[in-house]
C-alpha cells in the first residue's frame, strides 16, 4: 500500500504530516485499544512497584508483621484502587481527582487490613506497621502516578489525533483547551464545518491563526482516513440533529472514539442528575447559587479563618505597614471600590504600592482593558509611567499588598476563595463585552481563585478568566476550595520567580 503525506497548518505554525494510508475501522480500533492497554499496564506496573517498595521498606523497619501480611496489604490496595475508580482513562480523571481516589482507596485498604490484623494476630506493633505501610504506599503510588502523567505529557504526539466537528466559537475553544493540556491525550488536527469562522472572527493560538478546516460534516469518512484520526469531538455545528446523530454513528462504524460537547455546557457543571421519561433522558441542572446553606457555612468558616489568620500574620502585617509608611508616607492602606456578589460595591483594602492616584496618573492596565471592550477604548487615561515604588514592587511580587483583604473577608465583603473582584468602571464596560462576565458575580469575590492558580492574573485573557471563574462556581465543593488554597502558594512563588 503506497503512502503519501499531506502537510497542513498546525495552530503553532509547525507542519503536521498526516499519512494518507487507509486504515480499516478494525485496525484503528485495535490501535486505540493498544494505546489504552499500554497506559493501563504502565500505570499498574507503577502501582505494583510503589506498593512493593513500600512493603519492603516497612517490613525491614517494622517488626510487627510477617512479610505475608505486607504482601497481602499491597494486593488489597491494588484491588481497592481498581474498585475505587482510580484506574480509569486519564481523559476521565484529572490529576487532583486521581490523587484523591488514590488516598481514599488506600485508606479503605489500610482500614480493612488493620481490622484483619487486630482480629487474627496478637503481635504488638502490628497495627502501627499497617499504618506506616499505608502512609508509605499512598505517597509512593501518588508519586508514581504523577511521574507517569508527566511522562505522557512530555510525549504529546502519542495522544490521539482528534478531529473537531464544528469550527465555531465552541469548536475553537475545544481545540485551545486540548493544546493547553496534553495530558488529555488529544491532539487536534483540524475542523469539519461547512460554515466555519473565517478571517478576523477566527481565534488565534499563540499569535497564529488556528487549525485548518478539512471539509464539511459529510467529509467525515475521508477526514478520518486521510488524517489517521483516533477521536472525533462534536463541538456544535450548523448541522441539523439527524446529521449530528449520523456523525456519531459513522464514528462508531469507522472505529474511532466520539465525544460530544453538550448543549448548555456552560451550566452543566459536574453535578447533573439524570431522570428518564421512558427512553428520553432529562438532565437536571443545578445552579451554584442553589447550594444555599453550604455556601452560607463556607462564608461563616471563611470569616473565622480570616480572623485567626489576621492574628497569626499580625507581625508581618505590622512590618509591611511600617515599610509602606517609611517609603511612601500616609495613608498606608489603599481603598478601591470593587464589585462583589450580586453586583454590590465595596471598598477593597490593599497596602499602597504606588505613588499618586489612578485618576491623576492613569491606570497601568488601561490599554489591556480597552482591547477587551468592543466599540472603543475604556474612558481612562493610559498610564504614563510605572508609579510603583521598590517596596511596592516587592509587595506585589509576593502579593503581600493583598493582606488587608483578610479584613474584607472578616467583614463579609469577600471570601477566601472566589473570583477576584474587578474595579467598578471596568465591570460596567466588561458586562456587555465579555461572554458570561456578569455570571461571575453569583458568589462572593475571593482572595484567591481557580483562575488565579492557573496563571490568569493581571493583563491575561479575560475570557479565559471568566470561563474558569464560572467553572469554579458551577462545580464548587469544599474539596475544590481546599485544592485552590493548597495551590495558591506555589502559584505565588512561581510568579515571584519570573
Amino acid at each position: 500500500m503506497s503512502e503519501q503525506a499531506v502537510t497542513t497548518s498546525s495552530p503553532l505554525g509547525t507542519a503536521v504530516d498526516a499519512p494518507l494510508e487507509r486504515l480499516s475501522p478494525a485496525t484503528r480500533a485495535r490501535s486505540r485499544s493498544r494505546r489504552a492497554a499500554v497506559w493501563a499496564v504502565g500505570r499498574t506496573l507503577s502501582d505494583v512497584l510503589a506498593l512493593t517498595i513500600a512493603a519492603l521498606a516497612v517490613a525491614g523497619s517494622q517488626a510487627g508483621l510477617a512479610a505475608g501480611w505486607h504482601a497481602a496489604a499491597g494486593l488489597v490496595t491494588l484491588v481497592a484502587l481498581a474498585a475505587g475508580g482510580a484506574c480509569v482513562s486519564p481523559l476521565r480523571l484529572s490529576p487532583s481527582v486521581e490523587l484523591r481516589r488514590v488516598l481514599v482507596s488506600s485508606a479503605v485498604a489500610a482500614t480493612s487490613m488493620g481490622a484483619a490484623v487486630l482480629v487474627l494476630t496478637e503481635r504488638s506493633g502490628a497495627g502501627d506497621a499497617i499504618v506506616v505501610q499505608w502512609a508509605a504506599a499512598t505517597a509512593l503510588v501518588s508519586a508514581g502516578r504523577l511521574a507517569f502523567r508527566a511522562l505522557g505529557q512530555l510525549r504529546p504526539e502519542t495522544g490521539g489525533r482528534t478531529l473537531i466537528v464544528g469550527a465555531g466559537r465552541v469548536g475553537h475553544l475545544t481545540a485551545k483547551r486540548m493544546l493547553e493540556n496534553h495530558t488529555l491525550g488529544m491532539t487536534p488536527v483540524g475542523f469539519l464545518d461547512k460554515d466555519p469562522l473565517l478571517g478576523a472572527e477566527q481565534p488565534t493560538f499563540g499569535g497564529r491563526r488556528g487549525l485548518p478546516v478539512l471539509g464539511a460534516s459529510w467529509d467525515l469518512g475521508r477526514g478520518v482516513r486521510e488524517q489517521d484520526i483516533d477521536r472525533v469531538v462534536v463541538a456544535f455545528s450548523t448541522a441539523p440533529h439527524h446529521v449530528v446523530l449520523g456523525i456519531v454513528r459513522s464514528c462508531w462504524k469507522l472505529g474511532v472514539d466520539v465525544l460530544v460537547v453538550p448543549r448548555l455546557y456552560e451550566v452543566e457543571g459536574r453535578r447533573p442528575e439524570i431522570e428518564h421519561l421512558g427512553a428520553l433522558p432529562l438532565v437536571r441542572l443545578r445552579d451554584g447559587e442553589g447550594l444555599g446553606w453550604q455556601l452560607a457555612l463556607k462564608y461563616a468558616i471563611d470569616r473565622i479563618v480570616a480572623a485567626v489568620a489576621l492574628v497569626v500574620v499580625a507581625p508581618l502585617f505590622g512590618a509591611v505597614a511600617l515599610a509602606v509608611l517609611v517609603s511612601m508616607g500616609r495613608p498606608v492602606l489603599f481603598r478601591q471600590p470593587r464589585v462583589g456578589r450580586d453586583g454590590v460595591e465595596f471598598d477593597m483594602l490593599k497596602f499602597r504600592t504606588m505613588r499618586g492616584s489612578p485618576s491623576a496618573n492613569g491606570e497601568a492596565d488601561a490599554t489591556w482593558a480597552s482591547l477587551i471592550v468592543a466599540g472603543g477604548p475604556v474612558a481612562v487615561q493610559a498610564a504614563a509611567e510605572d508609579r510603583r515604588t521598590p517596596v511596592g514592587s516587592f509587595l506585589r511580587q509576593l502579593s503581600l499588598d493583598e493582606l488587608p483583604q483578610l479584613w474584607n473577608v472578616v467583614r463579609g465583603d469577600m471570601s477566601l476563595v472566589g473570583p477576584r473582584p474587578e474595579r467598578v468602571h471596568y465591570v460596567r464596560q466588561f458586562e456587555d463585552a465579555v461572554y458570561r462576565y456578569p455570571d461571575r458575580h453569583r458568589v462572593k469575590s475571593g482572595l484567591t481563585g481557580w483562575a488565579q492558580i492557573h496563571g490568569l492574573r493581571g493583563e491575561t485573557s479575560l475570557a479565559d478568566r471568566v470561563e474558569w471563574d464560572n467553572h469554579y462556581i458551577e462545580n464548587w465543593s469544599p474539596w475544590l476550595d481546599l485544592k485552590i488554597l493548597w495551590r495558591t502558594m506555589p502559584a505565588l512563588l512561581s510568579r515571584a520567580d519570573r
